[in-house]
């Protein structure tokens, strides 16, 4: 089959069908034209909401022009794969301070390898049809605006929050694009702006992230402080981290579209034991081997064994007053990097203003059942 014959719209409805085959939620088709969103990508770089991820600057205007990023190409098919696992248990894990909150997407395989592996699949698959194919998947690993060409293929709209939301599934799924050098039939862009008057994920945002409608200062989001700043953390936002050692999901858990959250079928997303939803004080007492073994294969490996400590301190320092705690960070002093050291002593102060505290409240609850009792007693 040579190139000049090809049924482009039977081909993209094959291509849409190989897309759920895959596991896929669902797959749209755009145009590479998002010229209309340089003015804002630039603004957002210009204002250094960036933080420390040079590469978002590093590319240009790249990000919005796929054919520069990638030259011939056409058209963009953009997917998303659900990952909400069964029992989430958000309220749960958030609501014991002893608990270590990881983000609900990173408690299973990395998506980047799952997403990817499907995506290629799928340029496979295209390529069987069509002679002389250009190809190459994206999955957060490019300088690409994913969730403006998901929104441009139908896929969802922009919340305010940044994330792609979809009123049949919130915002509970990853997004891919695959690149492709032929000129297929493009999808009716997204029309519904479903946020409407709500602002939610803007008030209750832990650390004010969302400035404005649809722009996130990442410097103050907790996913960035996590997973992307490679220094301290900033004290000013380490009470705000709470327990929440990897990403954040508050923006998602508030949103009321995502009531309509579809499970994930993909086992590869479904919860580690080992991670989800342990103790603090068990996660801090990994050392480094035990933590590439247990976090093999996952997303949260990137980050290293030194920040998983870093972020795991800022933790413990937020838990609720317990000498075991205290013994805990003490026994990390002597081992730790400066990195880690800064934080484990931040979280030391934390704990032993706590403890004034608890003291200070039973002192006060002692005298006041004193006052209480007869005097003969």
């Amino acid at each position: 089959m040579t190139i000049t014959h090809i049924d482009y719209t039977e081909l993209a409805i094959k291509i849409k069908q190989w897309g759920r085959e895959l596991g896929f939620a669902e797959v749209g088709i755009t145009d590479i034209d998002l010229s209309e969103h340089e003015a804002q990508l630039q603004r957002w770089l210009d204002k250094g909401y960036h933080g420390e991820m040079e590469y978002m600057a590093a590319h240009g205007m790249k990000r919005a022009r796929p054919a520069e990023l990638v030259p011939g190409t056409q058209r963009v098919i953009s997917v998303k794969m659900n990952y909400l696992p069964p029992d989430a248990s958000f309220a749960r894990a958030l609501g014991n301070k002893h608990t270590a909150y990881i983000s609900r997407y990173a408690l299973g395989r990395d998506y980047h390898k799952v997403l990817r592996n499907r995506l290629k699949k799928l340029g496979q698959k295209i390529e069987q049809e069509v002679e002389q194919l250009g190809y190459r998947p994206f999955v957060d690993s490019a300088p690409v605006l994913e969730r403006q060409l998901a929104e441009k293929a139908g896929l969802g709209w922009r919340g305010k929050n940044s994330l792609l939301i979809h009123k049949q599934a919130g915002s509970w799924f990853f997004l891919g694009e695959l690149f492709v050098s032929i000129p297929l039939p493009i999808d009716a862009p997204n029309d519904i702006e479903g946020c409407g008057k709500c602002n939610a994920c803007i008030t209750l945002c832990p650390t004010g992230a969302i400035v404005e409608p649809y722009v996130v200062d990442a410097r103050k989001c907790i996913s960035y402080l996590t997973i992307e700043l490679q220094g301290a953390i900033p004290e000013q936002y380490r009470p705000l981290l709470g327990n929440r050692i990897y990403g954040c999901d508050d923006c998602q858990l508030v949103c009321p579209w995502n009531r309509f959250g579809q499970l994930t079928d993909e086992l590869d997303f479904h919860p580690r034991q080992q991670i989800k939803d342990q103790d603090l004080m068990t996660l801090f007492a990994w050392d480094e081997s035990t933590f590439l073994k247990n976090t093999e294969g996952s997303p949260i490996r990137r980050i290293g064994h030194e920040r998983w400590l870093r972020n795991i301190a800022v933790g413990l320092g937020n838990a609720h007053y317990d000498p075991l705690i205290i013994e805990a960070l003490k026994a990390r002093l002597s081992s730790a990097s400066p990195l880690v050291k800064e934080h484990i002593e931040w979280a030391l102060t934390q704990q032993h203003d706590k403890q004034v505290n608890t003291e200070r409240k039973k002192a006060r609850l002692i005298r006041i059942i004193e006052k209480g009792l007869p005097r003969d007693a």
